[in-house]
């Protein structure tokens, strides 16, 4: 599968159905040829106002499923 194919994929949430946002790129571990995570482009804290877009880090151990359509992850919650 090549990274145009995965780019075209929603990234949805398994718990709650929510789209996460879109791959921008990948973490790779090169010296094994290993997908480490998705780097994902979600919308900011202000809903995209001025265009602001913030990455997240989904590792590959997060993902439950790749589709045709969906890539479904398992986000780990963080306490605060």
């Amino acid at each position: 599968m090549l990274l145009s194919e995965l780019q075209t994929k929603d990234i949805i949430e398994v718990e709650n159905g929510e789209k996460v946002g879109f791959i921008s790129d990948l973490e790779l571990d090169v010296s094994v040829g290993v997908i480490l995570s998705l780097i994902v482009t979600v919308k900011g804290k202000w809903f995209g106002v001025f265009g602001e877009h913030e990455e997240i880090a989904i590792a590959w151990s997060q993902i439950e499923k790749v589709g045709t359509d969906v890539i479904l992850v398992r986000m780990m919650k963080h306490s605060k």
